[in-house]
Parts: C-alpha cells; sequence; structure tokens
C-alpha cells in the first residue's frame, strides 16, 4: 500500500519597513533574487507587492512587501530562518510576520508550475484557522471587466463573520493579482465565497468570460505564526 506524499511546507512572510525607508521594500523586490534563487531546500518563491488596507484594490503599500516559499521541508526552512541573510533581512525592517501553513486543497499554476505539486486535497490535521489563496494572471482584454467586479466582491469582506484578516498581493500592476485571506474556521470561509451574491456572480463570470490566462487556487492551515499577524496569536496554533 503507497503512503501519500506529505503535504508541501510552504510560508508567507510580510515584511513592514519603516516610514523614513519607503524604498527599501522595492529594492529588495530587485536584489533578492540573487540570494534567493537556488537556495537549497527552496523549491518556489514569489516576491510580492501589498495593497494598501486589508483588500484587493489598485492602491499601494509601498510599506508592506510579502515573500511566498514553497520548502521541500522544515528543516530547510528553519535553516534559512537561522541564515545570515535572514537575520540581516530582520534587522532592515520596522516588522516581519511569517505564516507557517500547511496546504489542504489547491489546483492551478503560478508562472507555468505547480508548486504545490498535481491538484490535491488532504484532509486538516486540526482546528487550525484556515487561510485562502487565489491568485491569477488577467488578459489584458479582461482587465476592464476584472477591475470593475472587484469593488462589489470585496465591499463586505471586512464585516465577514469568521473574517481574522486579508491582503492584496500582486507581482505585476494590475495584470498579477492575488488575495489571501485567514478565516476562523473552513465554514466561516465557504459562506463567503459561496454565499455572496456578488462573489459568486464574480466566480461565474471568469469562467464564461476567460478573464484569466493562468490561475492558482489554494487552501491552508495555519500551523504557526512567528511574529505579529492581527487577529492570531503567535506560536504554533
Amino acid at each position: 500500500m503507497s503512503v501519500p506524499a506529505p503535504s508541501p511546507f510552504v510560508t508567507l512572510t510580510v515584511n513592514r519597513y519603516a516610514p523614513a525607508d519607503l524604498r527599501a521594500g522595492m529594492r529588495r523586490m530587485a536584489t533578492d533574487h540573487a540570494h534567493l534563487r537556488g537556495l537549497p531546500g527552496l523549491d518556489f518563491y514569489r516576491l510580492l507587492g501589498t495593497g494598501s488596507g486589508a483588500k484587493l484594490s489598485l492602491s499601494v503599500d509601498l510599506r508592506r512587501w510579502a515573500r511566498f516559499a514553497v520548502w521541500q521541508s522544515r528543516a530547510a526552512f528553519e535553516l534559512f530562518e537561522d541564515s545570515p541573510w535572514r537575520q540581516q533581512e530582520r534587522g532592515a525592517v520596522a516588522e516581519t510576520t511569517t505564516l507557517v501553513l500547511r496546504p489542504l486543497r489547491w489546483h492551478g499554476r503560478w508562472a507555468g508550475q505547480e508548486p504545490l505539486g498535481r491538484a490535491a486535497a488532504v484532509a486538516p490535521s486540526s482546528r487550525a484557522p484556515t487561510a485562502v489563496l487565489t491568485r491569477a494572471v488577467i488578459r489584458p482584454l479582461r482587465l476592464a471587466a476584472f477591475w470593475s467586479a472587484v469593488p462589489g466582491t470585496q465591499a463586505f469582506l471586512p464585516d465577514q463573520p469568521g473574517l481574522i484578516s486579508a491582503l492584496g498581493l500582486g507581482e505585476w500592476p494590475l495584470l498579477q493579482q492575488a488575495t489571501f485571506s485567514v478565516w476562523h474556521d473552513e465554514a466561516s470561509m465557504r459562506a463567503y465565497a459561496y454565499h455572496g451574491g456578488a462573489h459568486r456572480q464574480a466566480i461565474a463570470r471568469t469562467r464564461k468570460e476567460n478573464w484569466y490566462s493562468e490561475e492558482l487556487f489554494a487552501r491552508f492551515e495555519v500551523q504557526e505564526v512567528r511574529g505579529v499577524w492581527l487577529g492570531l496569536p503567535s506560536g504554533p496554533s
């Protein structure tokens, strides 16, 4: 009898810079690749800008930058966390927080890759909070339709029961966008995703009108918080 492969080990790190150092994050978006490319144990990563506030929007927060990473193992991640490079990064930011994530369900591609492996679903191991990442490359001819639909899908997001936090992410202005949200439980997340009228309509339109040239959906169990994340206690879940 074959043993199922373990879930990938995933982290999302969010760095916030001091107001006097607004350009530091932009510089690191260009220079960090030299260290991260080919880093032992790091299978996949993306450096991401963030929107201002807690929703996907056209605004940009130049103080807040994120790094999504998929590691071969926890040991590889811990080596990175203890490395001089990471220590230097911590010293250069006003605040850094990392969520340790265990993928539960995923499908789709990111930059032509399947960063979490082939589409799969696994059972949760605890009653930890649920996190959701949605990421898409928007077809240029569908930009107007996409961004006109965004306000309706986001309008009631902050008031959703069970929502802990939400964050808009982006690799490339307008075209390559993502959202990351954390919920108390899966039921709360599903109530917003599948019962909200504007959100359901937008999902239907993406399929009917072929808005995206590439997309990825992933649901996670939040296993650990290193640092301060609004609404979540630090340490293991």
